[in-house]
């Protein structure tokens, strides 16, 4: 008797996900953070150094994700460097963000402050989401955060829970992409 070999089904890939942490809100506010997490799982994450002219700093925003301005002076890659490796990792990509309206800004400002054009698209993550899966996205973002033990506010954390979140929705708990693996990799910039 013959056994006949199943074809190898192919893993499903997620998006990736990208996620900046800022200033504050409104006008003069800038990135501070950015983060992303590749379709196979793979986090980057940087702080930002301030441009001279990006001086407006918000301490509820800063109380909320924890970054200082001082830290940012200290430990913030420059700006030219961080829009080349984004546009070296993401070339052609389309890359998807949960606050598309701010997102799209602060990086709009990142890359005019670069000097440099970005080299991949970014699309609203809720273009992804059926109007049933859109209904269900705060729920079971909060179990994929609580499972995840990830309290921190930032950004590769957080892009790493967008995305577990939209394969939870997309395939159910047990998707492929859903392993956080060590969540001390998720909220490390520097």
């Amino acid at each position: 008797m013959t056994v006949a070999a199943l074809p190898a089904v192919p893993p499903v890939l997620a998006p990736t996900i990208l996620d900046l942490e800022a200033s504050g809100f409104g006008r003069g506010s800038y990135p501070i953070e950015i983060g992303f997490v590749e379709a196979g799982g793979l986090p980057f994450c940087s702080l930002i150094q301030p441009a001279p002219d990006w001086e407006h700093w918000d301490e509820q925003a800063e109380a909320l994700h924890g970054i200082s301005r001082e830290l940012l002076l200290r430990h913030g890659r420059p700006r030219e460097w961080i829009a080349d490796e984004l546009n070296r990792r993401l070339a052609g990509q389309t890359v998807y963000s949960d606050s598309w309206g701010h997102d799209y800004s602060w990086l709009s400002k990142l890359f005019d402050s670069a000097g440099r054009l970005p080299r991949f698209r970014l699309e609203d993550l809720r273009r992804l989401l059926s109007e049933d899966e859109a209904s269900q996205w705060s729920g079971v973002q909060q179990q994929v955060r609580d499972e995840a033990h990830l309290r921190r506010h930032r950004a590769s954390a957080d892009a790493k829970v967008l995305q577990m979140t939209l394969m939870r929705l997309k395939h159910g708990p047990g998707a492929p992409a859903a392993a956080l693996g060590d969540p001390g990799d998720f909220g490390r910039c520097g």
